[in-house]
């Protein structure tokens, strides 16, 4: 925007305001506002350098065909217009501005109906999407256009969820075809899955008392519950490692292209996106010319309304998630560290004993036949095993040392300043206290174990597979043992099929 037109744009402003009966305050107002605009107009115009092979590519092909989900405001969906709208739709036009490509809409009626379309080759790219192994098998993937974590959302009266591993025999309202759905069907399988056709539908039936939880996005949970007046859901937790990267999913051959949206990306600013955010998350107030001021002094109250309600809805999430940041770390049955807690530092303090080359071990160490007690004796008596193996645990390790419980009968130990050997021996005690403790109404129980010392090219994934690694060697070598992790150790695949013949 060059000085010539935005003068005359301000001559006819205050001409406007000065032959009207209008405050000239507001005019002055609205011209201030323009004036901060100008900066960020020249912004969006500037477009992102791109190579000759780039430049080439685009004039050859300059729009680009996009299937969306039609039903998923505020992110996205499609207007009675047939009009792509919501966040994903400005972050997307924004983006294409900036590499000088088109974005044409391939409507759909549903989400799964544009998977089918991309799939079929009816449009080039999904908008919006998780990289799922299932997706990569016809898509390629951008960098995360939007990043946003999930929550779990309940009804009021359902307690706080620290590790969702632990819940048994509850169901989850999940949208099919998302990715979401196809994670959890996988990686717990402990759930039952209630697959529904939107979100919406899945916040409902939670509220209904048809399902016990359901999966939503943190940025516009409290919004949903409040628009929709469901006010008797919470946030009742967080799952790690399954928030939401959306990325903009592309057919396989276009490698360039993806190359060409990654610099459009890239080139976004967390100023842009937050502003897009603000559009969709905040109250939008439109100004009209009107005579009678009545209307806005109504609109004014309203406006008071809301952003008490707003107010009033933020301090109770606050409450709520402060609540939840203090239990996700810890395992409601054993009153130990979980797995999460543990991977919030282990990486650190793994970098910290490489850099002065001080030794660090872990022992991980699982319950021998626990499935054996819970199918005999019933799940009760198996949480009660659990608990008293975690107390003895913890009360025979050093004050430096650090106890988790890893994940259903298994606890990791982290040892400081400890080499593979003393670990060893500490592993041999552990497993000797197990030993001699009477467990009530079980008798006697044992623990194998495996230790790893951490190497120098270590990163925490490959020391806790190593030392997951010795414990199945251990578990075939006749359990109630301490195995030890070795460079020539048989591989993983060859342990886990022998060890598949023998119940655990």
């Amino acid at each position: 925007m060059n000085s010539v037109p935005l003068l005359t744009i301000t001559r006819r402003i205050l001409t406007f305001f000065r032959l009207t009966s209008y405050p000239v305050w507001i005019g002055l107002s609205l011209l201030l506002v323009l004036l901060l605009l100008v900066p960020q107009l020249k912004t969006t115009a500037t477009q992102v350098p791109l190579t000759v092979t780039e430049q080439a590519y685009l004039s050859a092909h300059p729009v680009l065909s996009v299937c969306v989900d039609p039903d998923w405001l505020p992110f996205e969906g499609i207007d009675s217009h047939q009009k792509h709208v919501g966040i994903i739709a400005d972050l997307l036009s924004l983006m294409a501005s900036k590499v000088g490509l088109k974005i044409q809409l391939h409507p759909t009626k549903n989400w799964e109906e544009s998977l089918m379309a991309s799939k079929s080759g009816q449009c080039l790219a999904l908008s919006a999407l998780n990289q799922t192994p299932e997706r990569e098998q016809w898509l390629i993937f951008t960098e995360p256009l939007l990043e946003d974590p999930n929550v779990l959302i309940t009804r009021d009266d359902h307690p706080f969820i620290s590790d969702i591993a632990s819940l048994t025999h509850k169901t989850i309202a999940l949208p099919r075809g998302t990715a979401m759905a196809e994670l959890f069907a996988r990686d717990f399988p402990h759930l039952t899955i209630v697959y529904t056709d939107s979100e919406t539908q899945a916040m409902q039936m939670v509220s209904d008392g048809k399902v016990d939880l359901t999966l939503r996005s943190l940025i516009i949970a409290a919004h949903t519950i409040k628009n929709a007046g469901w006010y008797n859901l919470k946030v009742s937790g967080q799952v790690p490692g399954y928030g939401n990267q959306f990325r903009i999913g592309i057919s396989q051959s276009e490698q360039t292209l993806r190359t060409i949206l990654n610099h459009g990306i890239a080139a976004l600013s967390e100023q842009e996106r937050q502003q897009i955010m603000d559009r969709y998350l905040n109250l939008k107030v439109v100004s009209e010319v009107v005579t009678d001021y009545t209307l806005a002094y109504g609109l004014g109250i309203l406006l008071l309304a809301v952003i008490g309600t707003s107010l009033f809805w933020m301090r109770r999430l606050s409450a709520l998630n402060q609540q939840l940041s203090v239990t996700a770390q810890t395992d409601a049955l054993t009153q130990l560290t979980n797995r999460h807690g543990l991977n919030l530092t282990l990486e650190k303090d793994l970098e910290r004993a490489q850099r002065y080359q001080h030794p660090l071990s872990i022992i991980m160490m699982d319950i021998d036949h626990f499935k054996r007690v819970n199918d005999q004796y019933g799940h009760l008596t198996g949480d009660k095993v659990l608990v008293q193996c975690s107390q003895i645990l913890k009360d025979n390790l050093r004050k430096s040392d650090i106890i988790c419980r890893w994940g259903g009968e298994e606890f990791l130990v982290l040892c400081f300043e400890t080499s593979q050997e003393q670990a060893s021996h500490l592993a041999e005690l552990l497993l000797e206290k197990v030993r001699q403790h009477y467990f009530t109404e079980v008798g006697r129980v044992t623990m194998s174990a495996g230790v790893a010392q951490a190497m120098p090219q270590d990163n925490a994934e490959t020391l806790t597979k190593r030392a997951d690694t010795v414990l199945y060697k251990a578990k075939h070598q006749g359990r109630d043992r301490v195995c030890v992790g070795q460079d020539n150790l048989d591989s993983m695949a060859d342990i886990l099929n022998t060890f598949a013949k023998t119940d655990n």
